[in-house]
């Protein structure tokens, strides 16, 4: 039904069966179109192209996303070309000489991770992590050591990426938070565009990071970072297109864009966001949206599952499937095999017979795309 638009990724990936959406999702054709258009209009407009690009495409961009996420006000969103840049400019809000303190789980991905374990070497970052596993009880574990004490920072993904497990119950964490001075921040990469997600009850109170390397299919180079409104702190690793409203103004303290702007970063290739703009309007323009997508993976990993069933595998098998509740996971299955080089071996051999998969330690994963057939076999 949908493989029409993913015409050209397919021709050149012929008698391969893609298992690898969650991480190098397959691009639909328009984002080629897209990526020339770029070129196009950088050859006709020159350095005009900034106008451009600041007042037509970072606009759509911008009011695109909110409607995915039911956000009220679009300029909040910035831009960079990865998250790691927004994870360093969020901590750098705070006076790294002071001590802080971080609440976060054991299962962020290493943007995040990597760094925040490099700042805690230093000792005046504090830094919490609640196990995900159980994931029955996550949730309540994580709100209880929300209340337990004051934190300047609280960090978790929205989907796990080293399970697919997702937030049930993202409100519930929020509103846990009193302390109107902890910044909280999700991880939605592996949820934008893949879990339907409302964010209007929440939007007063979190940064929100994704960007469209995996389900928004726009390939690599284009995050976001969603800002909640009247957020005055001042990010001391800063860009000059933080300031570009005021790039004309007088010298003196070191101004910030009034909306999300002020998280943004310096010169990046636009190319990126073209893509991520020419995805979201063509599933617009044909309704596809997130819950049709959602639906559709859906029927996909239940025949997974009931394939998986019937070929008996001693290790990729339902039971070895990390989750909690298969109606509300992440796009993808994270296999817990017990062990690092039996990932590697099963995902070593399926490479062998076409089908292409990835591994994180002990984890093997099978991820899930509009481009495959319900009927696939394995």
């Amino acid at each position: 039904m949908y493989k029409k638009y993913y015409q050209r990724f397919l021709e050149a990936n012929k008698g391969i069966q893609h298992y690898a959406a969650h991480s190098h999702h397959f691009w639909p054709d328009v984002t080629r179109d897209a990526t020339i258009q770029y070129w196009d209009d950088s050859a006709k407009m020159v350095d005009d192209k900034w106008n451009y690009i600041f007042s037509t495409k970072i606009p759509a961009a911008q009011k695109l996303i909110a409607e995915v996420l039911h956000l009220h006000e679009p300029s909040q969103i910035a831009f960079a070309p990865n998250t790691h840049e927004f994870v360093y400019r969020l901590l750098s809000c705070f006076d790294l000489k002071k001590e802080i303190k971080v609440l976060t789980t054991d299962s962020e991905f290493y943007s995040f991770e990597r760094q925040i374990n490099r700042l805690s070497e230093d000792g005046n970052v504090k830094v919490d992590k609640v196990p995900t596993q159980d994931f029955s009880t996550f949730e309540d574990r994580f709100v209880e050591k929300i209340k337990s004490e004051h934190y300047d920072m609280i960090f978790l993904s929205q989907v796990f990426f080293n399970s697919g497990v997702a937030v049930q119950n993202l409100e519930k964490i929020v509103n846990a938070v009193k302390n109107p001075e902890t910044m909280i921040v999700v991880d939605g990469y592996h949820a934008f565009m893949a879990i339907p997600t409302d964010l209007r009850y929440v939007q007063k109170r979190i940064f929100y990071i994704a960007g469209s390397y995996k389900y928004a299919q726009g390939g690599e180079g284009c995050c976001f970072m969603y800002v909640p409104p009247d957020f005055k702190m001042r990010p001391r690793h800063t860009g000059w297109f933080a300031g570009f409203s005021a790039l004309a103004g007088k010298g003196g303290e070191v101004s910030y864009s009034a909306d999300g702007f002020r998280f943004a970063g310096s010169t990046m290739d636009f190319a990126a966001l073209y893509r991520l703009i020419a995805v979201l309007e063509l599933f617009k323009a044909e309704k596809i949206t997130v819950q049709v997508i959602h639906d559709y993976v859906l029927k996909l990993q239940t025949n997974f599952r009931a394939k998986l069933a019937a070929a008996g595998h001693p290790v990729l098998n339902e039971k070895n499937i990390l989750h909690l509740d298969f109606n509300k996971h992440g796009h993808f299955y994270a296999f817990e095999t017990g062990a690092n080089d039996i990932a590697k071996k099963i995902h070593d051999d399926l490479y062998t017979r076409s089908i292409r998969t990835d591994y994180r330690g002990s984890r093997i994963r099978f991820g899930f795309g509009l481009y495959q057939e319900e009927s696939i076999t394995i």
